[in-house]
């Protein structure tokens, strides 16, 4: 079995690897275009920086005007230079940075840093600069900017900014697109001794944006957490990937400026940039695991607060405090942001009572009173800490005549340290000079910290936010019945639509593309006169319901063109004409087309809206919540981002106010919930699937203890001019799916194969998980959920498993091989293969390899690469057989690294299923 290749963890990685980025991060030389000694100017600072700070490098100034700056050499030009450098600083007007940018490619420089402005934040002018820099720099070099402030490594001493003041070195990773507040961010930390293992100022992300920045942090051991100021988002799909793989080991708390449409068209005239819907950006955010904050401090509280403190596992706080006030301050803040009071027990309420005065609060806030001593305080949080209802602790001391803050800390630390708990714990000690050794020593002790209750409060609830949302991706899903969808039908509507001319669907269209995906439609037929309305009435039975049937109008509504709960023949002539007229008065008779004839069906349910439309930065998007005539005025939605999973549509319907109806209210029988799961999952796959179309919902979709029914519908088409917005996560590469024999499928792994992945490994015996991991791993630990999650719940965007199933007698994975881009290297991938032990030397190993290899070209991979168990003479075999060259590993005599060039034979057909 090969293996992808992973260095020690104990190791500095930024170090030991090679990474496109590092020749910005950890330069060896750095070139400073632009260099001058005019006090005051970019020039001149960013060059004092980097000779001011040793970061282990050269230094050279380049002027074509100068001999020297500052005392040190300076050359003409970049090709000048005594040795090809690292890194290019460019600080010179816009207008001559193309011509730097081509210079530096021709040098074999691979990193620049533009910290010029002018570009497409000023106009037309602007933007032609920055295309003309892409075409030079495409593919040849990193760029950071332009537009921005520089970056800094503090581990190294690197300072290759602007500022007037270094960052101390420490475990946050920071990146922000404003340059004003980086330096604002910077002064303040100095203040308040925070450290960071990168600052980064972005600028207008020409080509390096946050996705590449977010992988580059998430694989540096420095780095503990990530936070990030957001103008505009840049390339989303890029961003969202990232930061799925990288929040499940280290938390990314964002801000994104924007959030109401004066602040997005201040950010957008600031870039040169769509900030996009703030709805979306949330969406997005939930979907990838990432935290957004409000304020700018709790950036930087909760990157303390996660890397010092257990996550909660519910959102109910226990307050114990000396003073009633402060309580219900943390109180009100806990409320607002989502989370809620832990209801003590009745042991725990007894056991408060047996040490506290008779007047203490008797129940949660836990006032201890005024006169309360490090001893009553510690015996309090003692029992509190035990209570199972307990998911957090928020301690609050207030400096009284009789209170000691100092002692009082120091039991609290000694206590909770005791107790063992896996709670959270923060502490809120209120006032000034009083209270600062006393903060100092919870601080120390890894409690964090807070001057105000209500602050605290609300970074309780953006843990459990945090905590939660995690949790929540990657809950295992269920695998939905299979239902076979009638693709040819979908695409003969389309394409009927097309030919006649028009990008407005019927409603009878939409509900067959709809039927098409097993969703549920009401019965619907079209007549042209009363007559024709009056039999198809007859054959379903009244009442029925007679709608607009138009090419035209699709608020059939706002023209008058529904009539509801018509009992007898006559009553649907009145209403076939009643419409006529409406349509003609309101609209013009050209918008009628007949009528379509449907039952009138009860609607004692509820009725939904779930629809979808085209996001210009993130692509389709879901829309979930209450429907109706009046679904603008209730505001009650969810947004999400296709595709769905069974636990995803969940989530995204339990973040609605109809939710809780839908559980059943007052007597009112519950919707059957897997069912409307199951209707999300299979309208994300229409989505995700039907590029052609731009905008669909289903609006009302009845919701009942009986039954889901798609009432009415609507899709409109994109216009054949218009490319579609890729979709911000990418779906299921169903393509890659191929029989096998005897009845042997392989195909992408999926999330719900968690459970068959947990029996697989019963029949994988120790040896073969040391011939493909190198090591020993326990069973325990290999069907541990949190290792699955990173095996089942692929990014397909970064790497795709291929599993070897069986489904008879019973669904088995046979096994499962691996193929993981690389970082910053988009060309080039790692494999992996295990196949457990009853089903070696049977070719199914061959098999997933083979297919692994045809999957890499029709990824544009041109070379992969894996490690190999010198005594692992079977892959050794299999490697030689498919055309990898095996060579001794420099890292390691007991390794092979199998390679195969898949750009020597690129010039062949690759069958690249459709």
């Amino acid at each position: 079995m090969a293996t992808l290749h992973r260095p020690d963890p104990s190791l500095d990685i930024w170090k030991a690897r090679s990474h496109p980025l590092d020749p910005i991060f950890l330069p060896r030389s750095v070139a400073v275009v632009g260099a001058t000694e005019r006090e005051g100017s970019v020039g001149r600072t960013v060059l004092w920086n980097l000779i001011s700070h040793p970061f282990g490098g050269t230094v050279y100034p380049v002027n074509p005007k100068r001999h020297q700056v500052l005392g040190i050499r300076a050359y003409e030009r970049l090709s000048a230079l005594p040795e090809p450098v690292d890194l290019a600083i460019i600080a010179i007007p816009a207008a001559g940075v193309p011509a730097v940018i081509q210079e530096c490619v021709e040098a074999g420089v691979k990193g620049a840093i533009v910290l010029s402005a002018g570009f497409k934040e000023i106009g037309p002018e602007g933007l032609e600069l920055e295309k003309a820099i892409q075409e030079a720099a495409r593919g040849k070099l990193r760029l950071i900017g332009p537009n921005c402030l520089g970056i800094q490594n503090p581990h190294t001493g690197l300072n290759a900014t602007f500022a007037a003041q270094m960052a101390r070195p420490g475990n946050v990773g920071f990146i922000s697109q404003s340059g004003a507040l980086c330096t604002s961010i910077l002064d303040w930390s100095l203040r308040e001794n925070v450290g960071f293992s990168a600052f980064i100022s972005l600028g207008s992300m020409l080509d390096v944006g946050w996705g590449d920045l977010i992988d580059y942090l998430g694989e540096d051991p420095h780095t503990h957490s990530i936070v990030l100021y957001m103008e505009s988002i840049g390339d989303a799909r890029s961003f969202v990937s990232a930061a799925r793989e990288v929040a499940l080991s280290k938390p990314i708390i964002v801000i994104k400026a924007g959030r109401t449409q004066a602040a997005a068209q201040a950010a957008a005239s600031h870039t040169g940039s769509l900030t996009g819907s703030d709805a979306v950006l949330d969406a997005a955010f939930r979907r990838c695991g990432v935290l957004r904050v409000d304020h700018i401090e709790d950036l930087f509280d909760m990157a303390e607060v996660l890397a010092k403190q257990p996550r909660p596992q519910g959102p109910h706080l226990s307050i114990l405090t000396n003073a009633g006030g402060p309580g219900v301050l943390a109180t009100d803040a806990l409320i607002r942001a989502g989370g809620s009071l832990a209801q003590l027990s009745p042991q725990t309420l007894e056991q408060l009572n047996s040490i506290l005065p008779p007047h203490w609060s008797h129940g949660n806030p836990i006032d201890i009173l005024g006169d309360a001593g490090p001893e009553r305080f510690a015996q309090a949080l003692e029992i509190v800490l035990r209570d199972p209802a307990s998911q957090g602790c928020l301690v609050i001391l207030t400096p009284q005549a009789m209170t000691d803050p100092t002692a009082t800390a120091a039991k609290v630390v000694e206590t909770w340290r005791r107790s063992g708990s896996r709670q959270p714990i923060l502490a809120s000690w209120m006032g000034g000079d009083l209270v600062d050794a006393g903060e100092q020593i919870l601080n120390q002790a890894g409690i964090p910290t807070y001057r105000y209750p209500d602050q605290a409060a609300r970074v309780f609830s953006y843990l459990w936010r945090f905590s939660d949302n995690l949790k929540a991706l990657y809950e295992t899903p269920t695998l939905l019945p299979a239902t076979a969808v009638e693709g040819e039908r979908v695409q003969q509507i389309l394409g009927q639509a097309r030919q006649q001319g028009r990008r407005l669907l019927t409603e009878v269209e939409s509900k067959e593309i709809l039927a098409a995906y097993g969703i549920p439609v009401v019965p619907t037929r079209v007549v042209k006169s009363p007559e024709a309305a009056v039999e198809a009435a007859a054959q379903m039975g009244y009442p029925v319901v007679l709608k607009l049937y138009s090419h035209t109008l699709t608020h059939k509504s706002d023209v008058g063109g529904v009539q509801l709960n018509l009992p007898d023949a006559e009553a649907v002539r009145r209403a076939f004409a009643q419409i006529l007229r409406n349509v003609s008065e309101k609209a013009g008779p050209e918008h009628f087309q007949g009528v379509t004839v449907q039952p009138m069906i009860r609607t004692d349910g509820y009725e939904l809206i779930l629809g979808s439309s085209e996001d210009p930065q993130f692509g389709p998007v879901l829309l979930f919540g209450s429907g109706g005539q009046l679904v603008e005025v209730f505001q009650d939605r969810a947004i999400g981002l296709p595709p769905l999973n069974t636990t995803l549509a969940r989530r995204l319907m339990e973040n609605t106010l109809i939710y809780k109806a839908l559980k059943g209210v007052r007597g009112r029988r519950a919707v059957n919930l897997e069912a409307l799961e199951q209707l999300l999952v299979r309208f994300s796959q229409l989505v995700a699937e039907q590029r052609q179309i731009q905008e669909i919902d289903i609006n009302p979709l009845l919701a009942s203890g009986e039954q889901l029914l798609a009432l009415d519908a609507r899709v409109i088409l994109r216009s054949e001019q218009e490319p579609p917005v890729p979709l911000a996560i990418r779906p299921y590469p169903s393509q890659y799916s191929w029989p096998f024999r005897e009845g042997i499928t392989i195909r992408p792994i999926r999330p719900e194969d968690e459970l068959l992945v947990i029996q697989f490994h019963r029949h994988v015996s120790d040896y073969s998980i040391y011939l493909r991991y190198f090591h020993p791993i326990k069973y325990s630990a290999r069907i541990a959920h949190e290792r699955l999650v990173r095996i089942c719940f692929n990014d397909y965007d970064r790497e795709i498993a291929l599993v070897a199933e069986k489904q008879e007698p019973e669904a088995t994975i046979l096994g499962i091989s691996r193929l993981s881009k690389k970082h910053g290297l988009p060309e080039e991938a790692e494999f992996a293969l295990l196949v457990a032990d009853p089903y070696q030397r049977q070719g199914i190993g061959t098999e997933l390899l083979t297919r692994l290899i045809q999957v890499a070209r029709c990824e544009g991979i041109r070379r992969l690469t894996g490690e190999v168990l010198s005594e692992n003479e079977g892959m050794r075999r299999l490697c030689r057989r498919l055309g990898f060259q095996l060579l001794p590993s420099p890292e390691d005599p007991g390794l092979l690294r199998a390679t195969l060039d898949l750009a020597a034979d690129a010039a062949l057909p690759t069958p690249c299923p459709a």
